[in-house]
């Protein structure tokens, strides 16, 4: 296989070492997805809060509060969204997962027939499609068809728990960073100083992320940075014109 495999391909595969899996970034994705949000949600809410009281000339007092005050409700709040929209999807999981259990029951040679043509349809032809169809069937029906078919892997499934706690414990680092910055600022720079601050941390989770993640680092910077400033901007904007905490 691996001579026919070399004979169409420009370069000759490495055969595969027991001793060294690969480690695919994908299995990142549900816990980082969750991670990264909680953060970047933490920075500009709470970056913009703070600039938004500050703005309307209030007192440390109640900026403080302000700010305490939306990070904890902040973090509460994104456990909650994340948990109840991931259990969602884990939801929608296991129904698709049931419904295919049933059908492997009640027709067992068209779930088969079914895999085949999946197998067709990626560059197989019709006899080795059926001879791994049957073999795949043979050792896990359920599991071939959850990730053939319907696109379910173990390593992307949704965590619920995982995904709430990664927010939660993300958004109130994020949130402390500009809160803390606004305690140590004297009142005078206090909107400038949390500004810079709030997008140099913007910038820096943007970099981690992307290089978390493995994807380009100067884009994926930029980009945080870009719509927290605007997010934080636009409520500076709001308090300083209204003269009220947003």
């Amino acid at each position: 296989m691996l001579e026919t495999l070399a004979a169409v391909l420009p370069v000759r595969p490495t055969p595969a070492d027991p001793h060294h899996p690969e480690l695919h970034r994908s299995r990142r994705a549900g816990w980082l997805r969750a991670a990264v949000l909680g953060a970047n949600d933490g920075i500009v809410s709470t970056a913009s809060l703070v600039l938004g009281v500050a703005a309307a000339d209030a007192s440390r007092g109640a900026l403080l509060t302000a700010g305490l005050a939306g990070l904890v409700a902040g973090a509460m709040s994104m456990a909650a969204g994340e948990y109840v929209s991931v259990s969602s999807q884990t939801d929608t999981e296991n129904a698709d997962l049931l419904r295919e259990r049933r059908e492997l029951t009640s027709d067992p040679l068209h779930e088969l027939e079914e895999l085949t043509a999946i197998y067709q349809q990626r560059g197989l032809d019709r006899g080795l499609a059926e001879r791994v169809a049957v073999q795949l069937t043979a050792r896990d029906a359920l599991a071939a068809h959850a990730l053939d078919e319907l696109g379910i892997a173990d390593a992307t499934r949704a965590r619920p728990v995982q995904a709430a706690l990664a927010s939660a414990a993300t958004f109130a680092v994020g949130a402390a960073l500009p809160l803390l910055v606004a305690v140590m600022s004297p009142p005078t720079a206090l909107l400038a100083t949390v500004s810079v601050a709030s997008l140099a941390c913007l910038s820096g989770l943007g970099a981690v992320a992307a290089k978390v993640g493995g994807s380009p680092v100067p884009r994926a910077t930029l980009r945080v940075t870009f719509w927290g400033a605007l997010a934080m901007g636009i409520t500076a904007g709001v308090g300083a014109l209204f003269g009220t905490a947003v």
